[in-house]
């Protein structure tokens, strides 16, 4: 494929029960101008988005993708998407990924300030290397988030849950993370609960139990991480959400941040700290998330 391929999309409304939306879809020279300079996914964040990752042409955990846009549409109060057309989008755009591993976004806006609404379009590129990350792990620094764990309850206008377009914080992090000779950032709470990293959620194993933080802090219900909870599930392993407290990150016997395109990247320090890494187990759960699923 060429380096990025995009989609503009007419939004159809959800009631929109059409069999094929290939007329609602506009492939755009993606080094081109295809937005409006009043676009406010560009002004102002004021959108969401989805990466879905893809191996072999195929699209991994496309229907937990599209149903986490239309939840994080719900909160941002967006025109619900209709999802039948999204997953056409989907399927058009990973055609253009090629056989290896790829990466599709998927983009809705709030649109042109007062102007049509909403803004929608769908890329396509191949994904960067991620084999160094998988097989030799990455170092983590904790950064407080600046929230306590029950901020997502109180104050819902955070939109702590929602994968929003606003992500100059989550940047923002992984340039501290690399200024303390770090790979990557866990968030915690001011009261000292674990979160996620900026990209990715966190999965730790205590014995043969395995953890990742509730959803309930406000943190984003990673698709990766819950398909390889099913698959730990299917193999008649016993995997949980909890309240994870930060001093768990360096009492774990092995410890990941799992996401859609890097996959599993095993933590090998915490804060300088250094802690085990499973080896056999992280290459079992690649060759697991690299396999087709829906």
């Amino acid at each position: 494929m060429a380096a990025h391929f995009a989609l503009l999309i007419d939004p159809a409304p959800v009631q929109d029960d059409r069999e094929d939306f290939a007329a609602t879809f506009q492939a755009v020279d993606s080094s081109a101008p295809a937005l409006s300079v009043g676009e406010l996914s560009t002004q102002r964040g004021d959108g969401i988005f989805e990466t879905i990752g893809v191996v072999g042409g195929h699209p991994q955990e496309a229907t937990a993708h599209l149903e986490r846009l239309a939840h994080s549409a719900r909160l941002c109060d967006l025109p619900a998407p209709n999802l039948r057309q999204w997953r056409q989008a989907v399927t058009r755009a990973a055609a253009e990924c090629g056989p290896g591993e790829g990466a599709i976004k998927l983009i809705l806006s709030r649109g042109v300030e007062q102007g049509p609404a909403p803004t929608a379009w769908v890329t396509a590129s191949l994904s960067p290397d991620h084999a160094a990350a998988r097989t030799r792990g990455i170092r983590v620094v904790t950064l407080d988030r600046g929230i306590d764990a029950g901020a997502a309850e109180r104050a819902p206008w955070l939109l702590l849950g929602a994968k929003t377009l606003s992500y100059a914080m989550n940047m923002a992090a992984l340039r501290e993370a690399h200024r303390r000779g770090a790979d990557d950032a866990i968030f915690v709470t001011s009261d000292g609960l674990v979160l996620e990293g900026p990209t990715s959620s966190v999965v730790l194993r205590f014995g043969d139990r395995y953890v990742t933080p509730a959803t309930g802090t406000g943190i984003l219900h990673g698709t990766t991480q819950m398909s390889l909870f099913d698959h730990l599930h299917a193999t008649g392993r016993a995997a949980a959400y909890e309240s994870v407290p930060v001093a768990a990150l360096t009492e774990a016997d092995a410890a990941w941040l799992v996401s859609s395109v890097r996959l599993a990247a095993p933590v090998t320090a915490v804060d300088g700290v250094e802690i085990p890494a499973d080896a056999d187990e992280t290459a079992s759960f690649n060759r697991y998330l690299l396999s087709p699923r829906d």
